[in-house]
């Protein structure tokens, strides 16, 4: 008989619960709890270098092009699949965050190969006030050095200054905690 202990427990129920929870129409989330960091990321090839700049249209027809969103903070989440636990779980903590994360001025983009009907039934199930974009060749995840795998991207995070400037890294994402992480981070000057 195998026992698991408690922290184990509490993150396979805490993974799922979004999964489970009933949409909401409106954030008002004020989470002050303090972030710790999942990884170590000063050190990513990335950090420090221009955000590898891509040009995709949204589910619902907005286009969004990187580069002409310099000028304020941008967060680009790269994730598996919509409507899986874990995919759900990030995209309901962004969004229950959005009250912040807007207040800050950021754009947050939301990638997967997942085609633009998806992301259309994805944001309207679960009331996703961000942007979502579809990669489907794995272009946009390539030039960020995100791998895939049978189709899939890899879950990792890239936090960008206004300056255009990758400021963070996230290639290892704890879904539970990565919101107030990333809102952290665009706190800091």
């Amino acid at each position: 008989m195998r026992i698991f202990a408690p922290s184990v427990i509490a993150a396979a129920v805490s993974i799922s619960a979004c999964a489970t929870a009933t949409p909401t129409s409106t954030s008002t989330s004020t989470s002050t709890s303090t972030a710790t960091p999942t990884t170590t990321t000063d050190v990513d090839p990335l950090v420090g270098k221009p955000a590898p700049d891509f040009t995709k249209t949204t589910y619902d027809g907005k286009e969004v092009h990187l580069a002409a969103l310099k000028g304020k903070p941008v967060v680009v989440y790269f994730y598996p699949k919509d409507e899986t636990p874990g995919c759900t779980k990030e995209a309901c903590s962004f969004r229950d965050a959005w009250k912040d994360l807007s207040a800050t001025g950021a754009t947050l983009v939301g990638i997967s190969t997942d085609d633009a009907e998806s992301h259309k039934k994805f944001a309207e199930h679960w009331k996703l006030p961000f942007l979502l974009v579809s990669d489907a060749d794995g272009a946009i995840a390539k030039s960020f050095g995100v791998p895939m795998d049978q189709g899939y991207v890899a879950r990792q995070t890239f936090v960008i200054g206004a300056d255009g400037i990758v400021k963070k890294v996230y290639r290892k994402v704890s879904v539970a905690s990565h919101a107030a992480e990333v809102m952290a981070d665009l706190k800091q000057p």
